[in-house]
């Protein structure tokens, strides 16, 4: 096996150690924001290597896969984790101890992500989804002295825990049936199955869905969402709702449509129902948060809902608009976590009320707020109005049924634009709770142009995107 095809992984790992090396050999008094431009510039070089890496082969393996769907996330994920570090920097700095393992855990956390996208087999897949969730328990409550911290990372150890228990549960019910973890193995022996297996395969299919649904957020299993969303140290946050839900849609794409496509018939309902379920709750209550991360947090539910769709009539085309629209909504989310870290660092603020009069005491980030929840709700000009144009007639070439799901989702996307104004109308309309101009920092003033600049990019010029996004999924070998 020509190892030089998982290099990117293999760096990811190195800088990790590197990252938690440095720290230890730092001395008490020395200034730790160094480790932080270690790590972006590390993740830098593992982005770049592996943009180079698509040049030089695959590797068609049954326990991990190279193939240019795990080149699109080896580079998208990677680039996420820059975003995450530079929005942390200077929030670590002045909230949180030990930086060291902190920019450590987000270089594991981006290993074990990228892992989950390249997993060829279920075993691979849960030791790397328990890799990362690892690393957002001790993420999540890293704030010590926040006792909404130590909360988050309660609840997140709790509940995530039974359900990996429920996935492992349905991971052994399926190799039970099957004989094998193989994604390729898996999906030629339930083509063969005997139908007298039928029930023993609902109800492994009912659990992997419990447990993947609790790592999207999708309604009903989404209790956990709002609390370590607002619980969490916000760049944690962004990097919960950003990059965990990349990656395991990621692993979620590959699994339902290499190794479970020839079971469709019993799980493209359900992810119809958690479809409408989640965008329609996930809407609703976040009309009456008067907290941010809360109001995100119930947004990115929605989100789910929209990408779910996808899911329910998985094929080619519905794969790729899907992963259009993770992408759009992975700028767009950390546009908005990036202006809510930068005002918040100034200010201490994360409800409604601390952002009454935003743009004036902040207008860049004011103006960088409204360009993502613009997005966000699907408004013209910005990537979320084209990346739901390119996942809504994806689905909506599937036939009637889809067409009046997708007009669903389409009313959801409008009721969304409520709450979002009411977050403008805090920041433009409301006086400022206090006075004064606050000065942002030129690290978080450049990184919110930048993710400001990509939201318009992709909405105005979609097409490269959608190329790359294109090829990736050429390269999944859908069985239905």
């Amino acid at each position: 096996m020509d190892l030089s095809l998982v290099q990117p992984e293999l760096l990811l790992a190195l800088l990790a150690f590197v990252v938690l090396g440095l720290d230890l050999l730092m001395g008490r008094g020395s200034n730790r924001a160094v480790l932080g431009w270690v790590t972006v510039a590390g993740l830098a070089w593992v982005l770049w290597f592996s943009v180079e890496q698509t040049l030089l082969g695959s590797l068609p393996g049954a326990v991990y896969r190279v193939d240019p769907y795990t080149h699109l996330f080896r580079a998208l994920i990677p680039l996420t984790s820059i975003f995450v570090v530079l929005l942390s920097m200077q929030y670590v700095t002045k909230r949180l101890r030990h930086s060291g393992e902190y920019y450590g855990l987000v270089v594991i956390a981006t290993l074990a992500m990228v892992l989950m996208a390249g997993a060829g087999e279920l075993i691979t897949a849960y030791i790397a989804l328990e890799t990362l969730n690892f690393c957002l328990y001790v993420l999540a409550s890293y704030d010590k002295p926040d006792l909404r911290s130590n909360e988050a990372g309660v609840k997140y150890i709790v509940l995530s825990a039974l359900a990996s228990a429920l996935l492992l549960y349905g991971i052994s019910f399926l190799y039970g049936i099957t004989g094998t973890t193989s994604y390729a193995a898996i999906s030629s022996a339930l083509a063969a199955s005997d139908p007298a297996v039928a029930g023993g395969l609902a109800a492994a299919l009912l659990l992997i869905l419990a447990g993947l649904g609790f790592k999207l957020a999708a309604v009903p299993f989404h209790a956990w969402t709002p609390d370590v969303y607002e619980g969490a140290p916000t760049p944690v946050t962004a990097l919960i709702a950003v990059g965990s839900k990349t990656a395991a849609f990621a692993l979620v794409i590959r699994l339902f449509g290499e190794a479970l496509g020839p079971a469709a018939v019993l799980w493209q309902p359900a992810m119809a129902l958690l479809a409408v379920a989640s965008m329609t709750y996930g809407n609703l209550v976040a009309m009456q948060q008067t907290n941010l991360k809360r109001l995100l947090a119930y947004s990115s539910i929605s989100q789910v809902g929209y990408l779910l769709l996808a899911l329910a009539v998985l094929s080619e085309s519905t794969a790729t608009a899907a992963l259009i629209h993770l992408a759009g909504y992975a700028v767009t989310n950390l546009a908005a976590f990036a202006c809510m870290i930068a005002y918040q660092n100034q200010t201490g603020k994360e409800d409604m009320e601390g952002f009454s009069g935003m743009a004036e005491r902040a207008p860049l980030l004011a103006f960088g707020m409204a360009v993502a929840l613009f997005s966000l709700a699907g408004m013209p000009l910005f990537a979320g109005f084209v990346t739901k144009f390119y996942l809504f007639i994806a689905v909506a070439q599937n036939g009637a049924l889809w067409l009046g799901l997708v007009g669903i989702a389409v009313i959801n996307s409008m009721i969304s634009l409520y709450y979002y104004l009411k977050v403008l109308k805090a920041a433009y309309i409301a006086a400022p709770a206090e006075g004064g101009r606050l000065t942002i920092g030129p690290v978080l003033s450049l990184t919110v142009v930048a993710l400001v600049l990509l939201v318009f990019a992709v909405g105005l010029y979609p097409y490269p995107l959608a190329a790359i996004v294109g090829a990736a999924t050429d390269a999944l070998r859908f069985r239905f």
